[in-house]
This record gives structure tokens, sequence and C-alpha cells, in this order.
């Protein structure tokens, strides 16, 4: 017997009612509809497991790496050996000469040299610096000649702009200041 949903007393009791045809068929397709939606669930699980796992591994890997990138550059610079401690683990390197700097390297010709140098201030007419390919402005000092030319990049120039000597850098050969005055005027012709 079953209580009755609705009604004065909830306390009357129903006949059971068996399960229609109609009722079973609804109950047990709804059933196999539920157990074949878990079974596809699980299948979809497993195939993007079986999928995304390189990535994963490859992602923990490359984790891996950057944090022992991260843990050699928080290393110390350098370990201070202390008298009466063990100190065999710390290994002795000679330094520099003292005011010795490394050396960079120069440039192979003009088009390097002015790339590498000129185009500080030549590519964008700092300091009154004629633009690189500029034939209106390039006009006044291609007239006076190359030895002139050659002579302000050389040993610098201050009048309506500054050049500085070797544009900078006093590695510069005068060979290779004399490319770079070269390749420069030979864009502004």
């Amino acid at each position: 017997m079953r209580h009755h949903p609705v009604g004065l007393n909830p306390y009357v009791e129903l006949p059971e009612r068996p399960l229609s045809k109609h009722d079973s068929k609804f109950f047990n397709t709804f059933s196999t509809i539920i157990g074949v939606l878990i079974v596809i669930t699980l299948v979809l699980i497993g195939l993007a497991r079986s999928i995304g796992d390189p990535f994963e591994k490859a992602r923990y890997e490359s984790e891996a790496l950057d944090h022992a990138r991260v843990l050699e550059r928080l290393a110390p610079a350098g370990l201070v050996a202390v008298a009466g401690h063990d100190n065999s683990t710390i290994a002795i390197v000679a330094s520099a000469a003292a005011g010795e700097a490394p050396k960079a390297a120069l440039p192979a010709n003009g088009e390097e040299t002015y790339k590498a140098i000129c185009s500080a201030c030549h590519s964008a007419g700092i300091g009154g610096a004629p633009k690189y390919g500029d034939k209106a402005a390039w006009a006044p000092r291609l007239a006076q000649g190359k030895p002139t030319l050659y002579d302000h990049a050389i040993n610098g120039y201050k009048n309506k702009g500054v050049m500085p000597a070797r544009g900078g850098n006093p590695a510069l050969t005068d060979d290779l200041v004399k490319q770079g005055v070269d390749y420069m005027a030979k864009a502004a012709q």
C-alpha cells in the first residue's frame, strides 16, 4: 500500500499499481540511454587522457628546465673563502687584468660600420647629422671634399652639429671610418 500524495487525509493508503508495459519500456529505454551516455563519457575521458598525455609530459619537462634555469640565475655570483673552513670546493679563477675590457668585434666594411656605429645618429639626424641617403643634407658636405669629411669623422667636428671622433667608438680604425664615410656618401650622390 502507498500513501496518497494529495488530499485531506495524508494517511489514506492506496493500492499498489503494477508498472504498465509502456512505463516498463520507458524505464528500460531511459536506463539504456543513461548507460550508453556514461560509457561514451568514460571513453571520451580515456581518449582525452591518451591524447593529452604527451603534451603534459612535455609541459612538465619544460617546467623542470625553466626551474633549473631560474635556479641557475639565482645562484650566487661568487663564493668567499673563509679562513679556518674547508674551501676545497671553491675554484680559483684568474681575473682579467685590471683596466682590460673585453674587445668587441669590429665591423668588416663600410656598410657594417654604418649599421653598427654611424646609423645611431645618421639614420634619424641626431645632433645635426645628415640622414643617410638625404642628398640635400649631404650636398654641402660632399662639396668640401672627402679629405675634409674623413678628417671630421676621424677627429670629430663641432659647428652646426656635433660629430664625435670615430662615431664615438675609439676602437674604429681610420680605414673603417673612411669606409663608413664612403658608404654614406655613395648613398647621397
